[in-house]
């Protein structure tokens, strides 16, 4: 059995009871770094298993042997980092290929740092699109918001903390004044999210270093939650 299992996107206390379990149990860990995994398995008294690293770059010819040691019958188990594998993370590729090779897996639910941003935001829940990291280059950035100006649904994206100030700027000049939070950190200790109309957070994050892990969520477009810029602004 293939286990596609959820870790912890900061707190340790988010790995749930069938997450520990299968990590327990699993004959083969394929998880994104070694390190990052072996202190999490530490953290719960787990010995050490046979691990392999499954990341990009490796994914292609690594999922051949993680398959073919779940069809021998071994207990295999796929981590990322954090959060579920294959969301921004390696494991979409191995998913797909146990799918249409009938190889059986299941998914050991957690902490998403998706949902969580979404919530914390205060923004509407009913509907919303995730589209993981925005590009670097300016251009496509500005195209990566104008796919989604007139949709209504909440906007999710992950940033790095180097490029939140410019992601801000691009929502900004696409989408106009709209609603957003800038979450950083999710679930750890130094946990911070900042909500307001985006000419109210880009100054606050212009030119000013943050570090962590970063998710944006933006407003859909809906009047009640967007209004014309400020004189000034």
């Amino acid at each position: 059995m293939l286990h596609i299992v959820a870790t912890p996107i900061g707190n340790l206390a988010d790995l749930s009871p069938r997450a520990l379990d299968a990590l327990k149990t699993a004959d083969l860990i394929a998880c994104e770094d070694t390190r990052r995994t072996w202190a999490l398995l530490s953290a719960f008294n787990v010995p050490r298993p046979e691990m392999i690293s499954y990341r990009q770059g490796n994914e292609d010819r690594t999922a051949e042997r993680i398959l073919r040691a779940a069809q021998d019958g071994r207990n295999v188990a796929l981590c990322s980092d954090g959060g579920y594998p294959g969301i921004s993370d390696p494991g979409y590729r191995l998913i797909r290929r146990a799918a249409q090779e009938n190889v059986p897996y299941d998914i050991l639910p957690g902490a998403t740092a998706v949902e969580t941003a979404l919530l914390m935001s205060g923004l509407p829940t009913s509907s919303y699109t995730f589209k993981g990291f925005p590009p670097r280059k300016p251009g496509a950035l500005r195209r990566f918001f104008e796919e989604e100006k007139d949709m209504p649904h909440t906007l999710i994206c992950f940033e790095s903390p180097f490029r939140i100030a410019a992601a801000l700027k691009a929502a900004h000049d696409v989408l106009g004044d709209r609603e957003a939070a800038v979450c950083i950190e999710l679930t750890k200790a130094h946990e911070r999210v900042t909500r307001g109309y985006l000419t109210a957070l880009i100054p606050q994050f212009d030119g000013k270093p943050v570090k962590g892990e970063v998710t944006l969520v933006l407003a859909g477009n809906n009047p009640k939650f967007s209004r014309a810029d400020e004189e000034g602004a």
